[in-house]
């Protein structure tokens, strides 16, 4: 990677101090040369503590507390934020919970740095070399459905609309207007690709393998599907009554 591409990956984490520290070292091993942001949201679990105690021996590592469990979305904005005001190029989203692998990130990340017409690289469980592992069928159906409707509804050609695994380029990020970005839930990652779309942005997908988490609990829920299926609905009339 060239010196110049300095690269953060942004995690928001929730009562996962049972995954810190495999999954930085993980990260670490195969991208050395980029930093990580833990945004913590006040876990009970010591999450925030641990990441405290680990960027005291790693310069790499960044931590940003915050009061309480308040969204996906809302963590992954304020580390942005963060992000953008430090002069990063590459800012980066992964889970901690070791569903994303190190290794795949490696790949998205050498897409990211060799081509540089490409605003935002998805790590994609739905193309051709991408897949689920060890996930029951009921949540890959699930999965399978909100990426089709949201792709139909709002009519792109991004096959996981919402996939976590991101690399956004940091001039895209300051073009979309954050401040606006609303959505909380697993739908943030929805918004955040028709944005891009809206704006211009060049996307490649890269397929990767998802991998069920082992160590702590899944943070999807019924009020989480809810609110994409009614913001995704939502949009696409309003993407139909314009047209």
């Amino acid at each position: 990677m060239p010196e110049s591409t300095r690269t953060v990956i942004v995690m928001p984490t929730y009562n996962e101090v049972a995954n810190l520290k495999t999954t930085l070292s993980g990260v670490f091993a195969h991208t050395p040369e980029v930093d990580v942001l833990i945004v913590d949201d006040g876990s009970p679990d010591g999450t925030g503590r641990l990441a405290d105690f680990m960027a005291q021996g790693d310069r790499r590592i960044h931590v940003m507390h915050r009061e309480e469990k308040n969204g996906l979305g809302p963590a992954y904005l304020a580390g942005f934020r963060w992000a953008l005001d430090r002069g990063y190029d590459l800012i980066c989203e992964m889970d901690m919970d070791g569903s994303h692998r190190p290794e795949d990130f490696r790949r998205m990340l050498d897409v990211a740095v060799m081509n540089p017409d490409v605003d935002l690289v998805i790590g994609s469980r739905r193309v051709p070399g991408g897949r689920t592992v060890n996930w029951p069928w009921t949540r890959d159906m699930i999965s399978r459905g909100g990426s089709w409707y949201a792709r139909t509804m709002l009519g792109l050609p991004v096959h996981d609309m919402t996939a976590g695994f991101r690399i956004y380029r940091a001039p895209m990020l300051e073009k979309l207007g954050l401040e606006g970005v609303q959505a909380n839930g697993y739908v943030f990652q929805v918004d955040m690709t028709r944005r891009v779309a809206a704006a211009g942005g060049v996307i490649r997908e890269v397929p990767i393998a998802f991998v069920e988490r082992i160590r702590g609990q899944s943070k999807m829920s019924s009020a989480i599907v809810a609110e994409a299926m009614w913001r995704v609905t939502q949009w696409g009339f309003d993407r139909l009554l314009r047209r």
